[in-house]
């Protein structure tokens, strides 16, 4: 980020502060409730969104060297990434073109070729049918036509993108509607993981993404935990496209209007965190440490979200801080699991009683109204509209 940028965004949050006020989306909106608890819409997003929409999977660090393979699951594609020989990032579908069984077992490692159980057919890590036992017991097949089906894969910016439609065109830069630039400083390429988590929790997927859009709540849901690092209710916001970056204002800030403004850094005086439709939230914290948050619906549940989360830090940095980002791990767990999304799935029991049709975004909630309003407009949908308040 340019330190111009980082100058501004630092003045906007002590302006805040000072005056008493926060950004401001101009009015309210009332978004309908059904939208969480609906199975039909849940199936349009779950289609459009996920099956149908390129998905971010992971940092380069989670493939960290040649033959690093990942599966998972979390879009309706049994997925295999791996990085080939050739230290290419690739994406095929985990289906063994025999019999249709999945062929790699295990979330993550590293493998020189992958070995269907049922009969012990052999792929590359380029997706290649290698071999198959007693090929003359088989029968004739021509082994170029039958290796794993590959799907469009990306590696940019430090980001691992894959389109689960074949054929299909993945332009990262248009996906990050401007925020390209930016998203190259941060040197996301230049990471490792440290650890990762998984949270299965009966909120939708849209709830569990709104815990994400404000810092409303950080004085009463928080009290105890961010609200002593934070101040609650400010914070900056700017709109990507799609896409948005909120700076949450951390009480660093403080110590910086001594500081000439040479001197300012933002991870200092505040904590940018990303947003990237339809479900990834990117967390920067001090020394360009990063969490990588990734929610997604259950297929089948529309009151079910299962969020994959990341862990990662800049490979050069001190071991001492890089414990200390492992360390708090624990402390997001504590946070975005037992506090955030137990919330957020009280509204979702909420919401599947029927007995509020609607839930109102404050002119202090902006990321509320951009969540939506995308969702929205993606679907062919009027947006909400803004009501004076």
């Amino acid at each position: 980020m340019h330190h111009d940028e980082q100058i501004r965004i630092l003045k906007v949050l002590m302006h805040q502060l000072d005056t008493d006020t926060n950004i401001d989306a101009g009015g309210q909106r009332k978004n309908p409730s059904w939208v969480y608890t609906c199975p039909d819409h849940a199936k349009k997003e779950w289609d459009l969104f996920f099956r149908k929409h390129p998905q971010v999977i992971g940092l380069s660090a989670d493939l960290p060297e040649n033959g690093s393979f990942v599966t998972l699951e979390d879009f309706g594609i049994p997925l295999l990434a791996t990085r080939d020989p050739e230290g290419r990032f690739r994406a095929f579908a985990n289906i063994c073109r025999h019999r249709n069984t999945i062929v790699e077992g295990e979330k993550c490692g590293t493998k020189r070729n992958f070995v269907c159980p049922f009969h012990a057919w052999v792929y590359s890590s380029s997706g290649e049918l290698v071999s198959l036992p007693k090929p003359s017991h088989f029968g004739e097949i021509d082994r170029s036509q039958r290796g794993l089906i590959e799907y469009p894969a990306v590696e940019k910016y430090g980001f691992l993108w894959v389109h689960p439609v074949r054929g299909a065109e993945l332009d990262v830069d248009a996906l990050l509607g401007g925020l390209a630039p930016e998203w190259d400083s941060w040197g996301f390429d230049d990471m490792k993981l440290v650890g990762s988590d998984t949270f299965d929790m009966p909120l939708n997927w849209k709830l569990a993404t709104d815990t994400f859009g404000e810092t409303y709540h950080f004085n009463s849901l928080h009290k105890n935990t961010l609200a002593n690092g934070f101040y609650g209710n400010v914070q900056g916001y700017d709109v990507y496209g799609r896409n948005h970056r909120m700076m949450l204002c951390t009480k660093g800030i403080d110590a910086l209007r001594d500081l000439p403004e040479s001197e300012w850094r933002v991870t200092e005086g505040a904590s940018p965190n990303y947003y990237l439709f339809p479900n990834v939230q990117v967390n920067m914290g001090p020394h360009s440490t990063t969490i990588l948050v990734r929610i997604y619906p259950h297929p089948e549940d529309v009151g079910r979200s299962i969020s994959r989360i990341g862990f990662y830090a800049p490979k050069g940095i001190a071991a001492e801080a890089a414990a200390s980002l492992k360390m708090s791990t624990h402390f997001f767990a504590s946070v975005i699991r037992d506090e955030d999304y137990r919330a957020g799935a009280s509204s979702q029991v909420g919401a599947n009683s029927g007995a509020t049709d609607h839930v109102i975004f404050g002119r202090n909630e902006p990321a509320l109204h951009h969540y939506h309003n995308t969702f929205r407009e993606a679907l062919g949908m009027e947006p909400l509209p803004l009501l004076p308040g």
